[in-house]
């Protein structure tokens, strides 16, 4: 399976004047046009080099570029024996320890030893829920907990809590340079105009707002406690990194 879905076009008569995800699902008809808006809205498709909107007109001669993830169906997800930091669970969830460099979810270039692999083996039943019952996820190189859902009831429950931020998600990072104190950052967050892997603050990204306060500090560290008021993408280390403090040991923003 490719690691990537890659094309280049340039518009021309015939697709000229129309919407960029109908145009798009036209010529491309291999894919959804609920899966070619997906990918504009996360930046994976550019007009001219520059991020777009699907109701977007595209003119004759743009030149249009597709450079997203493989597409990964649920059904393909498969079960592994891999050990699993359980820390409760119960008839209806499951509390994990994720341990830092596990991803969360089969991706491009991750199919195998994931989260998702892991839980489908320790649960088979997992396999009838949306996402296997992930509702919230960390990066990759982070360690820390998360809810799985067991049930559709659970499922509907977690996603519900999370959405009224009635469940509290506290993060606790290092950061480079001495911090004099806490505050908000109220920054929008979105696909990097350049490299497409990393995110960015930029005009026209999606609301994200970090709340950070200050824990202990070091000659040339501090620790840090961070509250999300929305779930971006990198949130955290794309902010932090916005004010000159970014995570110690980032090998993207640091």
């Amino acid at each position: 399976m490719p690691n990537h879905i890659y094309h280049h076009i340039v518009i021309n008569d015939r697709s000229a004047n129309q919407r960029l995800d109908q145009a798009l699902a036209q010529i491309f008809t291999q894919y959804s046009r609920g899966q070619i808006t997906k990918w504009i809205k996360a930046g994976f498709i550019t007009v001219n080099q520059l991020s777009a909107k699907p109701k977007d007109k595209v003119k004759l001669n743009d030149s249009i570029l597709i450079n997203a993830p493989a597409i990964i169906h649920h059904d393909d997800w498969q079960p592994e024996a891999i050990p699993l930091d359980l820390v409760y669970e119960d008839e209806t969830i499951i509390i994990v320890n994720k341990s830092a460099g596990m991803v969360v979810h089969p991706a491009a270039g991750n199919y195998q030893g994931t989260l998702v692999n892991a839980l489908l083996h320790h649960c088979p039943q997992l396999k009838a829920i949306p996402r296997a019952g992930i509702v919230h996820r960390i990066d990759k190189d982070t360690t820390g907990l998360l809810v799985i859902a067991k049930t559709l009831t659970a499922h509907h429950s977690l996603i519900s809590q999370l959405q009224s931020r009635t469940v509290k998600r506290r993060y606790h990072a290092i950061v480079l340079g001495k911090m004099t104190a806490g505050g908000t950052i109220d920054q929008p967050v979105g696909r990097h105009p350049i490299d497409r892997k990393k995110m960015a603050i930029i005009n026209g990204g999606k609301k994200a707002i970090t709340h950070y306060r200050v824990q202990q500090r070091f000659p040339k560290h501090t620790h840090i406690t961070c509250q999300l008021e929305t779930g971006r993408t990198h949130q955290i280390r794309v902010h932090m990194a916005s004010i000159f403090h970014p995570l110690l040991g980032d090998p993207t923003y640091g």
